[in-house]
């Protein structure tokens, strides 16, 4: 029997709301979710931005049946050129990062958590989506703040692997049904008011599907970035027991 009950695998484009290269692409996602018969989560993702300098990320990242980040590993290469990896662990006490880079050298971080964990931001689109599930929607629109996790607090990923914390704000707009590329599919509304990242980071809307996965459907980043999102394939396979 296959330890893995279903896997969603897709890619987004990624592409510029730049009045000057309005629609040209600037990047590219592949990712893969693997949910365990044991309601474990497993989320890879290949990720590159063109714009100089450019960033390509690796990432691969573990919840566990309680949506609790577990483990994660992070590589990171910018302008063509390996930038670091790290490795992460999370438990209900402290959050673990070994990692090594070419600006800070080998690096060996411990931080305390009050209370589990329960995000870990590794600047994979995909991931971000799934961000939004911290949400409780029994609440109704309106607004939520949340303590994360970060790999970096760059605003494109593009440093460390290290660990770093903030706090996310989250606003919940409302379900509306949206058609991307991969098909229509009914979504959930949220923006990212607020990251807590040294420097301010821009308004950023996402539609997850509205199911338990919160595939990232689309998403925009208004302010200096103006960059755009959009789910391009979309692939749901069922893995019946033997």
């Amino acid at each position: 029997m296959s330890g893995v009950a279903r896997s969603i695998t897709g890619t987004i484009a990624y592409t510029s709301n730049q009045a000057h290269r309005l629609g040209a692409e600037r990047g590219r996602e592949s990712f893969r979710l693997d949910i365990h018969r044991d309601g474990s989560r497993v989320l890879a993702a290949h990720c590159e931005i063109d714009d100089a300098p450019a960033v390509v990320r690796d990432v691969n990242l573990r919840v566990d049946a309680d949506n609790l980040p577990r483990e994660c590993f992070v590589r990171i290469a910018v302008g063509g050129q390996f930038r670091g990896s790290g490795w992460f662990a999370f438990n209900g006490l402290q959050a673990e990062c070994e990692s090594t880079t070419t600006i800070e050298g080998r690096v060996s971080q411990r931080y305390a958590l009050d209370t589990p964990l329960r995000a870990f931001g590794n600047h994979a689109i995909i991931n971000d989506g799934y961000a939004m599930s911290l949400y409780d929607l029994s609440q109704g629109p309106g607004k939520q703040t949340f303590f994360m996790l970060l790999s970096s607090p760059d605003h494109r990923g593009a440093t460390g692997p290290m660990l770093f914390p903030v706090q996310l704000a989250i606003e919940y707009v409302g379900e509306q049904d949206i058609t991307v590329q991969a098909g229509t599919f009914r979504a959930r509304h949220f923006r990212i008011l607020d990251v807590g990242m040294p420097e301010e980071h821009p308004d950023y809307d996402l539609w997850v599907t509205a199911d338990t996965h919160y595939t990232l459907l689309r998403a925009t980043v208004t302010g200096y970035m103006q960059t755009a999102y959009e789910l391009s394939s979309y692939q749901v396979v069922e893995h019946a027991p033997c």
